[in-house]
């Protein structure tokens, strides 16, 4: 028998495979990632063993009840008040008139008591200036709103925005090259090229490095003079917040994302040189394989008629963003920001991938008033996004008529199962695997945007930002609490 956190996953994923079979959120698309195999590989391989806080039934103890079936539309809980736009009421209100950005908007009634039970919540003192929004993602109609057009410091949730531009302007099959070319005059020297791939590994690495020492060893060639190449990416290569552990100098050529240790993901000592050392690397590589390689000591572009040696590509970028959005990646996150830059032929820096990016989410018809962006992670502090455009980001991310933003809902963590929400929502036990959503946190700055089924059957898109939290701890709870209104 499923144990109760398996069945919860389960359940929800029924649901909304229900909702994908009805054509609420169906499409083709990249579905079958990496991320969601790997949910179910998680889920079906946990047997009886208890998720967080919720242990294998007792002996003669019930098992969980059944996935909710479909009931009327989320029951009134008040008598309603009005149907106009909030202009920050503590409580807030439905509000059929939002503009839909997905499926064809329909003119069913909103809960327009569903305030009542979400702003107390949301007047929470842990959360500072708070703001909210609920869209029934099928039809677009707005269910509830509190401040939901008033521009807040996003945090990482930005990344909504970033991997949905991203996505548009690139598409999900897009993988980033990694390329070594030969001199076209001088066999004796060759560079090393960074397209940008913020995966770069030592496993890709060495694949590299086998392949060009084969090419060379074609040529005769055992000795080279290897320069590196970062002229893809310009600008400041520093986060405006400074060197910082949670991410790396933005250079175009990068190898584990400039870690100095062997982790993988979160805060680590990072590379002040991350090029260069992953020129010296790859040095090293070459010479365990018969080349001896003399490093350049900076960095140079390399000739216009070289010729390709070998060349390696990264993962698509659909799966580089389940990652980004899973872990809250900034690195991954200020890499995507770039490739939207190079698709729309502006420079690969901060302000060209700010830039890129709202001129692609204005393209696709996002709500961007008030809005700044400033980076793709959401570590500047100056960025501004309303809890309306991530409600408005989901919904399209989820509209079967933009299957290639797909991997944004994909990638979204799950509470008590994976990703930055796996330690979320301890005390709130029966949102476990059945809110998807992107978290965000600053000094101060509390966000949460993501997706839940309702008892209805329905997906709706949430977004709720806290601004000048006293303590990031309550924030988070209160947070959780507010989101889990929304399920059965």
């Amino acid at each position: 028998m499923l144990d109760r956190k398996a069945w919860q996953v389960t359940a929800g994923s029924a649901v909304v495979g229900l909702l994908a079979a009805a054509g609420a959120v169906a499409a083709a698309g990249p579905w079958d990632g990496g991320q969601r195999r790997a949910e179910r590989a998680w889920a079906a391989g946990q047997g009886g063993a208890g998720g967080a806080q919720h242990g294998a039934p007792a002996p003669g103890a019930a098992a969980p009840k059944p996935a909710p079936s479909a009931g009327p539309v989320l029951t009134a809980l008040g008598d309603g008040e009005g149907s106009g736009r909030s202009t920050g009421d503590p409580a807030g209100s439905g509000d059929g008139t939002h503009t839909h950005t997905g499926a064809q908007a329909e003119a069913d009634e909103a809960p327009m008591g569903l305030g009542k039970a979400l702003g107390p919540l949301l007047a929470d003192p842990a959360l500072g200036t708070a703001s909210g929004c609920v869209v029934d993602v099928a039809t677009g109609k707005r269910l509830y709103a509190k401040n939901a057009d008033r521009p807040m410091t996003p945090a990482s949730t930005v990344k909504l925005a970033t991997m949905t531009a991203a996505l548009s302007a690139v598409g999900p099959g897009h993988r980033i090259p990694t390329t070594v070319v030969a001199d076209g005059g001088d066999d004796g020297r060759i560079t090393l090229v960074g397209g940008g791939d913020p995966s770069l590994d030592r496993e890709a690495l060495g694949t590299l490095a086998d392949d060009t020492a084969r090419a060379l060893k074609k040529k005769g060639v055992h000795k080279v003079r290897l320069g590196y190449d970062v002229s893809l990416y310009s600008g400041p290569r520093v986060h405006p917040i400074g060197r910082n552990e949670n991410i790396a100098p933005v250079v175009a050529l990068t190898l584990n994302e400039g870690r100095l240790d062997k982790s993988t993901g979160g805060p680590a000592l990072r590379s002040n040189d991350p090029a260069g050392d992953t020129a010296k690397a790859f040095a090293r590589l070459l010479h365990a394989r018969g080349i001896t390689a003399a490093t350049a000591s900076a960095p140079a572009k390399a000739p216009k008629d070289a010729e390709r040696l070998a060349v390696s590509y990264s993962a698509p970028i659909s799966d580089l963003i389940e990652r980004a959005l899973t872990d809250s990646d900034n690195d991954i996150a200020e890499a995507m920001a770039r490739q939207t830059a190079l698709a729309k032929h502006l420079p690969a820096s901060f302000a060209g991938g700010a830039k890129a990016v709202r001129e692609q989410l204005a393209k696709i018809g996002m709500p961007l008033k008030g809005t700044v962006f400033n980076d793709g992670s959401g570590l500047n502090r100056k960025d501004k996004v309303t809890a309306n455009l991530l409600t408005s980001l989901l919904t399209r991310d989820a509209d079967p008529a933009h299957p290639r933003l797909r991997s944004v809902l994909t990638g979204l963590p799950i509470a008590g199962f994976r990703g930055t929400l796996l330690g979320r929502y301890a005390h709130e036990a029966p949102a476990d695997g059945l809110i998807r959503a992107k978290t965000g946190t600053l000094t101060g700055v509390n966000t949460l945007a993501g997706t839940v089924v309702d008892a209805n059957g329905r997906l709706l898109a949430f977004a709720f930002m806290a601004n000048g939290t006293p303590n990031p701890t309550t924030a988070e709870a209160a947070l959780d609490k507010v989101s889990t209104v929304l399920l059965p």
